[in-house]
């Protein structure tokens, strides 16, 4: 069964188009991540398919129900069954957790909210905060009782704006796990947006990448980041070194490489940082170490590459990864070789 069917979605705002003709679908049961930079209208997306934003044009059916078409239907929040986790969690500073997470339980007896009350914190691993306030509550402990209270509805589908930006660290890693965990044992499909790539990595079994208020990528999210479409996504995921062919010549000519490949002047070549190796040149090599950087797995160095012998300021930035330090200093003049075949993207 499809759980979210989005087809040419239209949201224009003061006749600044958001969304354009968006499409696509979310098997249920499965994590799909709405990945972009900020103003790309990921969230906008979001807000489209809970019903709080209605679009001018397009088709959205949730489990096979039309929910909006062309503004001949389009059932309210309500009636459309989907728990929704906002950035700032939205959690009400007056009221009790219980209270909180009653809240989203009208139409039941009082011993019914009770029980989903129970239940959900429960699910959340939180059974004894029912009494407490939010600002007693740790930020982590407030995610989770944002969770608690989408989920006490026992919606088929959960959404989520940038669910994790307020956690940081080893606990972030922990509440993903955990959420990814309960979801995928009481088979709640789910849409969350994010900025950041890593919470996709970790966090989504499908990820699109949104350019522009449109799906550049759809896909594995190992697949967008290895094999970008183009380089929008690339530039995105930072996925590796473009290089345009218009260069790649000039910079497949101070390399040493084992591939051959027919080039023209167009489209992009992509190399990946972890595939470069370096080690210092006593010849004038045109490339330059230009900077150092720990990044935890291991090192990354900035080289500049030099496209023409005449002129010293014509030049190219790459990036290079090396788990272990390389003997190699600021200013060297380095010889590299790359060790795996570039990722051709067309634009």
């Amino acid at each position: 069964m499809t759980a979210v069917e989005m087809s040419n979605i239209q949201v224009a705002f003061d006749d600044v188009q958001i969304l354009k003709n968006l499409s696509f679908s979310l098997p249920a049961g499965e994590i799909l991540c709405l990945l972009g930079p900020s103003g790309c209208g990921k969230t906008t997306a979001l807000k489209t398919i809970a019903g709080l934003v209605k679009p001018q044009l397009g088709h959205i059916d949730l489990f096979g129900e039309s929910v909006f078409s062309d503004n001949k239907i389009d059932l309210s929040p309500q009636q459309r069954s989907v728990g929704f986790i906002f950035q700032d969690y939205a959690l009400f500073p007056h009221m009790t957790i219980g209270q909180n997470i009653a809240y989203g339980l009208p139409g039941l007896s009082k011993e019914e909210k009770q029980q989903r009350i129970e239940e959900s914190l429960q699910l959340v691993e939180l059974p004894d905060l029912q009494q407490r306030y939010p600002h007693e509550l740790s930020g982590g402990q407030q995610q989770r009782i944002a969770v608690a209270r989408a989920l006490a509805p026992k919606p088929q589908l959960l959404l989520m704006d940038e669910p994790f930006s307020n956690v940081d660290g080893q606990v972030k890693r922990r509440m993903m796990a955990d959420l990814r965990r309960l979801l995928k044992d009481h088979n709640i499909s789910c849409i969350f947006v994010t900025h950041a790539k890593e919470e996709a990595f970790a966090f989504a079994d499908k990820t699109a990448v949104m350019v522009a208020g449109d799906i550049a990528q759809l896909d594995k999210p190992a697949v967008v980041y290895n094999l970008p479409k183009n380089c929008a996504v690339a530039e995105f995921m930072e996925s590796g070194n473009l290089t345009s062919l218009r260069h790649s010549q000039k910079v497949l000519d101070r390399i040493d490489h084992h591939w051959h490949k027919d080039l023209d002047n167009s489209g992009y070549w992509l190399f990946k940082p972890q595939h470069v190796a370096l080690k210092r040149s006593l010849q004038n090599t045109g490339i330059t170490l230009t900077d150092t950087t720990y990044i935890g797995r291991g090192y990354q160095y900035e080289l500049s590459i030099q496209l023409d012998k005449h002129n010293p300021d014509k030049t190219i930035i790459w990036k290079a990864e090396n788990e272990q330090p390389l003997d190699i200093n600021i200013g060297d003049n380095l010889a590299i070789e790359y060790l795996a075949s570039p990722h051709w993207l067309q634009n």
